[in-house]
This record gives C-alpha cells, structure tokens and sequence, in this order.
C-alpha cells in the first residue's frame, strides 16, 4: 500500500487537538511503516512548524518523529515562507518542496499528485 501523511495542524495553535493530530499523525506513520508500506510523511499550511518542533529532545513526539524520519520527505515551500517556518526546516534537515507552481507563490507542496499516482492520503 502506499500511504502520504500529509501535516496540516499548528503546533504554534497551543492546543491539546494540534499535538494530538500530530501524535495520531506518528502514530498512523508508524503502523504504515510496522505493515511494510511505502510511505511518505510531508509538511502543509501551518504544519511546516512542526519539524522544529519535533527535532527537539523534550518534544514528546520526538522519538517516534526520530524513527519515521527516513519517511519525512519534506514541506511546502510557499506555506513554509508565508508561516515563517523555512530556518526551522533547514535546521531539522526537511526539504522544501514547491511542484504546485501555483501563482504568487514559490511554489507549493502538490497533495493532488498523491491521488494521481493512487496513494491514500490521510490529512491530519
């Protein structure tokens, strides 16, 4: 099976939902990886916080970030410039991607070709 993970929620939102999404995010990775699937973990929207977030040792999804990181295969560009999140991503090692060339932007991630090459998207 081939599985994206795609990352939307705000670490910076302080909520319990945003670091629950994200858990289950892992989570779900994680049983992706455990039953053999080829799978791909990316950043959107606010979501491109997170990697700074989850390189930090304290974080509590730090270790299971840490095991999935060969399946991070990185964030969108232009949502990682307009929430400010590029020095973050560049600091936690996480590509920025931009193979949307939508309009005014430098580009954005393309979940749309997720579903053209028929993987299962979950949004979290």
């Amino acid at each position: 099976m081939k599985t994206a993970i795609v990352i939307l929620t705000d670490p910076k939102s302080a909520a319990q939902e945003a670091l629950t999404r994200m858990l289950n995010a892992l989570g779900m990775a994680s049983e992706c990886k455990q039953a053999g699937d080829e799978l791909e973990i990316v950043f959107a929207g606010t979501g491109t916080r997170w990697p700074a977030e989850l390189s930090q040792l304290g974080h509590p999804g730090n270790p299971w970030y840490e095991a999935l990181r060969e399946h991070v295969v990185g964030a969108s560009r232009g949502c990682a410039v307009r929430n400010g999140a590029t020095e973050g991503l560049e600091k936690a090692g996480v590509p920025l991607l931009g193979d949307n060339p939508l309009e005014g932007t430098p580009g954005i991630l393309s979940i749309r070709r997720y579903y053209a090459e028929g993987w299962n998207v979950a949004l979290f």
